[in-house]
């Protein structure tokens, strides 16, 4: 593989949280110049959805946008694009790992209103690190100068966040917003991944925004564990058939008939666009040890 490693070794001299033997990504490939949000939340959540209708509504307020998606079976951006797209990972392998010889064109993808469409991808089942996918991608968009007319980027991350590799994005993102439902196990989730938000914190620029609720006609046990431990709820949509709808459609929010419903969640993302553009205040949130998250959350 000539590629070289956007990783340092492990055993560095400041880790990335207690007990942490994760590498580091190489400060040479950090993003600059665009504002980075990771996205994060348990699996199925509804993460890709509210990704790709949230670089839809950063386009449409007239930013150049990227989406970026970090899960081996590359459909984070597949609304956008109206197709599965190759990841960064097989193009790569495509030619040996030699990146000289890739072309933007091979591996990035105009989706709609102009959002730039890459899939990252990942190791095959079993092996590799999807930090490692998630640093080379960084380095090969750097190297073809594609993130320089780029204002905004958009990591849609896989899943909970259970290993350093698929916390990798934070390490570029100025904030991280989770995604939750209004259940145990979306929340309990968004415990865990509070906490790896905050042991990257320590060490990078990220910090968390907030989160979002997806898929809930209520808010109360969002809102009462975000009270508990320090944390904002940045928008609310709520169990709207359209939006399942629109992935079985193959696009995005703002491409569906309209409706009351449909035209309410549109406005919520193009506010919670112009909030995440303006900046918001990232929150000091405190997870729970997990014992407590697990009676704190004890449902009637």
């Amino acid at each position: 593989m000539t590629l070289d490693s956007p990783f340092t070794l492990p055993g560095s001299s400041h880790g990335d949280g207690e007990g942490s033997v994760q590498v580091q990504q190489d400060p040479a490939v950090r993003i600059k110049g665009a504002k980075v949000f990771a996205v994060y939340g348990k699996g199925g959540i509804g993460k890709s959805t509210t990704s790709s209708n949230l670089s839809a509504a950063f386009s449409l307020l007239g930013h150049r946008v990227l989406q970026i998606g970090c899960d081996p079976k590359h459909d984070s951006t597949f609304t956008l694009t109206k197709k599965l797209m190759p990841t960064v990972i097989d193009v790569l392998e495509s030619v040996d790992f030699h990146h000289e010889e890739l072309r933007p064109e091979d591996y990035m993808f105009e989706g709609f209103n102009g959002v730039m469409c890459v899939e990252a991808g990942g190791p095959p089942a079993g092996t590799g690190c999807g930090g490692y996918v998630v640093g080379q991608t960084v380095k090969l968009l750097k190297q073809h100068h594609l993130l320089e007319d780029t204002d905004v980027v958009i990591f849609d991350v896989l899943g909970d966040v259970v290993c350093g590799g698929f916390a990798a994005p934070l390490q570029h993102a100025e904030r991280a917003v989770v995604v939750a439902a209004n259940d145990f196990d979306s929340i309990f989730a968004m415990n865990r991944i509070i906490a790896a938000i905050g042991a990257k914190a320590k060490n990078y620029d990220v910090r968390l925004a907030g989160v979002i609720a997806n898929r809930s006609t209520q808010t109360d046990e969002i809102d009462r564990f975000a009270e508990a431990t320090g944390l904002t709820r940045l928008a609310h949509f709520r169990d709207v058939d359209a939006i399942r709808r629109s992935r079985l459609k193959k696009c995005t929010l703002f491409e569906m008939e309209d409706g009351p419903e449909v035209q309410a969640a549109r406005e919520e993302y193009l506010r919670l666009a112009r909030m995440l553009w303006a900046g918001v205040e990232p929150n000091a949130a405190k997870p729970m040890k997990d014992r407590d998250i697990f009676d704190f959350l004890g449902f009637e």
